[in-house]
Parts: structure tokens; C-alpha cells; sequence
């Protein structure tokens, strides 16, 4: 218990009617004259709960939407800032902010992570099925077994999305859990 609250707690177990110095309990606690008057008469809350109270989505919703970018990040998609921003106000159920993004990332720093994405050409698009990516991986991953290699040996593996006809870079956010 921090001794604001202490000192609060103390004016209010004073018997009704009994007169008290706000100055007097403030200095017996070491606390702000102004601020134990003001929260103890409720016109002023903790930083704490005045920042819970401005938040727009609840910690099980913010869970939510880590679970939504984790997901889409594992399905080789991770959201725009944009997409972020109108997935948050779907959740809330109302206008998030531009800088409630910034806010949210800060939020989950051991979670996500932003970085630059740039699309593929239009020639790699076409070149490209899921057939051919799974005869692809079924045949490395066999040649893998084959000579014995370990997974943690490959590299040089290309990390471009299937961004079609974008050129120009976006940053995209990330779950650093995938």
C-alpha cells in the first residue's frame, strides 16, 4: 500500500464528524497536501488508474489482438499499422487512434516487433502455387534425411511475402513468438 493510500485510509477511519488537517496527515504521512486532498474528495485517481481507464481495449482484448497478429504473422501476413488500427477498433468497438498502435507495441514489447516488408514482382507471383511449394519442401526435406542435415543448417532462406504489385516498402508488425 503506497502512503496516500495509508493517509486516505486514515482520514477515513476517523469517526464521522471528527475534525482533520489535511496539512496535518499529509505531513504525518509524507505525502503532497494537494493530492491527499484531491484523491481523498475523488477529484483525482493514481496515474495507474487514470492510464487503465483510458485504455481502449481490456489486457483479455489486448490478449486478443497479440493472438491475432501471432496468427497472422505464422500464416505469412502480419498486419500494416493500418490493418492493426482497424483490427483494434473492431475489438473496442470503437475509433482507435494512429498512435494508439505506437501505444499498443509499446505495450508488448517481448511480443511484437515492427520491420520493413517489400512486395515481390509480378513474374515471382506467377511463378508461384502451393503444389509446387509443398514438392519443393517435401523433396528438400527429404534430401535432408537423406544426408543427414540438421534444420538449423539452412540458410538463405527467402523471406519476401506474396505482396502482388507492391513495390514500395511497408512496415509491417510482427509476433516474435513465430
Amino acid at each position: 500500500m503506497t502512503a496516500i493510500q495509508e493517509a486516505i485510509e486514515y482520514i477515513e477511519s476517523r469517526e464521522a464528524g471528527d475534525k482533520f488537517s489535511y496539512r496535518q496527515v499529509a505531513k504525518i504521512f509524507g505525502v503532497d497536501r494537494t493530492t491527499l486532498s484531491r484523491r481523498h474528495k475523488g477529484l483525482q485517481v493514481s496515474h495507474e488508474a487514470k492510464i487503465a481507464n483510458q485504455q481502449r481495449l481490456n489486457p483479455q482484448q489486448e490478449d486478443e489482438v497479440v493472438s491475432y497478429i501471432e496468427r497472422a504473422t505464422r500464416d505469412g501476413l502480419p498486419p500494416t499499422r493500418g490493418i492493426l488500427k482497424n483490427f483494434g477498433s473492431a475489438v473496442a468497438q470503437q475509433e482507435v487512434s494512429d498512435s494508439w498502435v505506437d501505444r499498443f507495441r509499446h505495450r508488448h514489447p517481448d511480443e511484437l516487433t515492427t520491420k520493413w516488408d517489400t512486395g515481390i514482382d509480378r513474374e515471382r507471383h506467377l511463378a508461384d502455387s502451393k503444389h509446387k511449394y509443398e514438392l519443393y519442401f517435401n523433396l528438400l526435406y527429404s534430401k535432408m534425411e537423406e544426408h543427414g542435415i540438421n534444420e538449423r543448417n539452412l540458410y538463405n532462406i527467402d523471406k519476401k511475402g506474396f505482396f502482388v504489385g507492391v513495390a514500395d516498402r511497408r512496415k509491417r508488425i510482427f509476433s516474435k513468438a513465430v
